[in-house]
């Protein structure tokens, strides 16, 4: 009776296991250990190169999951010290106080394991801030950070002098934090090694965790479930999932999960002969990176006159991890959902490619795939990514296919940004693998549309004067200083475009600018027997202007903690630019209005549901 213990087949590998949810549960909360580990995580745990590559990890950079295990927990601490000192401000209390507290801000599930923190690094912590040190002295002096960037002005000493100094503070006070290095490795725990194990899979495979029927399409929300791809309607039977042509016309059972089943008692047809045999429909799918699966942080995580106010600020947070911090339930490709259900952890408007065919034809009920991976690119995408696409071209209904990587084929966070850039070869065989790839799996009639790179520089130009919401306090963060202090860690998500340095995003826009060109003539050159492939310029530039032409600014537009993704305000915008090209240049794509779409939710209501 208690839905925490219901029994979920997990894959691991090529075999499953069967596990708890209260199991799964636990999964995200060793996600969350072990990435914000850093180091430690990194030298103890195989991390797949694709879910957790340098380009995934460098996206989320304030949570401390950088590229660089040292830079990250150099990062993560400098936020979880930067918090803590705010709120010993706000909330008028001592910083061992505050402290106390920290955990308790956290879900019960993630308490214990603040706690272990807490226990070590703690009364350095509250010692130096007493002592007036500032966060990123703080966390040079505990030994998470071995450089010599700062988020914060340095103090009037320097930075070295002050560090040296605090280090001193610790030693008289017999207060030496442990290294990390020293910590026990995590995943060899017994009890935690099946799943490091279990996370290990499910990072690299990008199929839902939760899967009995093997059929790559399953019940729960999150671990790339139904928030990714249509809900399984029966997870016992690896013939019924979304997308498919219905067997027998559904006469009795709904083998295509799209709500509509049965019989009409009047002329003996069935329900999907009646209503959806005379309208071609289709699927909505993405092959994309963190853009398309909507990477979101929210700021109230990192605005102290929030959580000061707010004991469930991060109440959502488990939730959020087993979603790797993506929200594909609300993005522009395949976006569902409704974000009052997740205030205030994400607001705005919701619209979508899927919602938009869907409204066309009700018939294509729960048919998308959001196959969205932080970091991806070519490359990877290629390599192992778009194996985790459902179609079958025997037994499924044809589907559009939105190709979008617009981003981490030029953004790494190295040096050398430009030298790790993926090259223009390079992107045409990865690209024209992925798509000789989709000629085999995609039903005849399917269609590709390759969209085009983004241009990035309206990051630091929208952004670079504005004040992070990590610094909205005292306003002492600007986005231009946060670019710097990630460059310097080697953990931006993007060295090119989010920097000071002109001739550097011009360079990298240039590069941009050239792999979509290689984009554009593999759509216009090659041919494919199974789909029609198709190229768009990435709709966020003309998104922008059309914002700022109703009276916008394109900072909204941006997300406010990593100042890197499109934002929630910006899926709908997005949405309208795609569906304007296909109307005014490719009418083709666009199926027929089903005109037996109020019969049917007359009929099955809200088929189930998403």
């Amino acid at each position: 009776s208690d839905p925490d213990q219901v029994v979920l087949s997990v894959k691991i590998g090529k075999t499953h296991k069967q596990l708890s949810k209260t199991m799964l549960r636990l999964i995200a909360a060793c996600v969350f250990l072990v990435l914000c580990a850093g180091a430690t995580a990194q030298e103890t745990l195989p991390l797949p190169k694709d879910a957790f590559s340098e380009a995934a990890l460098a996206s989320i950079p304030l949570l401390g999951l950088g590229s660089g295990a040292k830079g990250g927990t150099c990062a993560g601490c400098v936020v979880v010290v930067s918090l803590l000192e705010q709120l010993t401000e706000l909330d008028n209390k001592t910083i061992d106080q505050e402290i106390a507290m920290l955990c308790k801000r956290f879900p019960a599930n993630l308490q214990k394991l603040c706690n272990v923190f807490v226990n070590l690094f703690g009364p350095s912590i509250i010692n130096l801030i007493e002592q007036k040190y500032n966060p990123d002295v703080v966390c040079h002096a505990i030994n998470l950070c071995e450089n010599t960037c700062h988020l914060y002005p340095p103090p009037k000493q320097g930075l070295v002098s002050a560090v040296k100094e605090a280090k001193h503070v610790l030693s008289f006070r017999q207060l030496a934090p442990p290294s990390l290095s020293d910590m026990p490795a995590i995943c060899k725990i017994p009890g935690i090694k099946e799943i490091c194990d279990i996370l290990y899979h499910w990072g690299n495979d990008h199929y839902p965790l939760d899967d009995a029927d093997h059929d790559n399409f399953g019940p729960l929300e999150t671990f790339r479930g139904a928030d990714w791809r249509g809900r399984d309607c029966d997870d016992t039977n690896p013939d019924f999932y979304p997308g498919r042509i219905p067997i027998d016309g559904d006469r009795e059972h709904d083998s295509n999960c799209n709500g509509i089943r049965g019989v009409d008692p009047v002329t003996n047809k069935t329900w999907e002969e009646l209503l959806c045999g005379d309208t071609p429909q289709y699927g909505i799918a993405v092959l994309g990176d963190s853009a398309s699966a909507h990477f979101h942080i929210p700021p109230i995580w990192m605005t102290t006159t929030y959580i000061a106010t707010h004991n469930d600020t991060f109440d959502g947070l488990v939730d959020q991890l087993e979603n790797e911090l993506d929200w594909p339930q609300l993005s522009a490709t395949t976006g569902f959902s409704n974000t009052a259900r997740y205030a205030p952890e994400i607001t705005g408007p919701v619209n979508s490619s899927y919602l938009v065919n869907r409204g066309r034809n009700l018939c294509a009920h729960r048919d998308y795939q959001n196959i969205g991976v932080n970091g991806a690119r070519a490359g990877s995408m290629n390599e192992t990514i778009q194996q985790t696409l459902k179609r079958n071209p025997k037994t499924d209904r044809p589907l559009v296919v939105v190709y979008a990587l617009i981003g981490n084929d030029v953004c790494n966070g190295h040096e050398d940004t430009v030298g790790d850039m993926t090259t223009v070869t390079e992107m045409h065989d990865e690209a024209l693998a992925s798509l000789k790839y989709l000629d085999t799996q995609l039903p005849f009639g399917s269609k590709v549309i390759m969209m085009g790179l983004a241009d990035g520089r309206i990051l630091y130009e929208a952004l670079h004067t504005r004040i992070h919401p990590l610094g909205s306090l005292r306003n002492d963060i600007t986005y231009a200083a946060l670019y710097d202090y990630l460059n310097c860690l080697d953990i931006s998500p993007c060295r090119g475009w989010m920097n000071s340095n002109a001739t550097l995003r011009n360079i990298t826009t240039e590069r941009a600018m050239n792999l979509s060109r290689v984009l554009s003539d593999l759509a216009r050159t090659e041919t494919f027997t199974n789909f029609q492939p198709y190229y768009i310029d990435n709709p966020i530039g003309p998104a922008i202007a059309e914002w700022e032409a109703r009276g916008g600014e394109a900072w909204q537009l941006i997300e406010p903690i990593d100042g890197f993704h499109p934002g929630q305000l910006a899926q709908p915008l997005i949405v309208e630019q795609v569906w304007r090209w296909m109307a005014e240049s490719h009418p083709e794509l666009i199926a027929p209005i089903n005109p037996n779409n109020a019969k049917i939710a007359k009929i099955f209501g809200d088929q189930g549901g998403h």
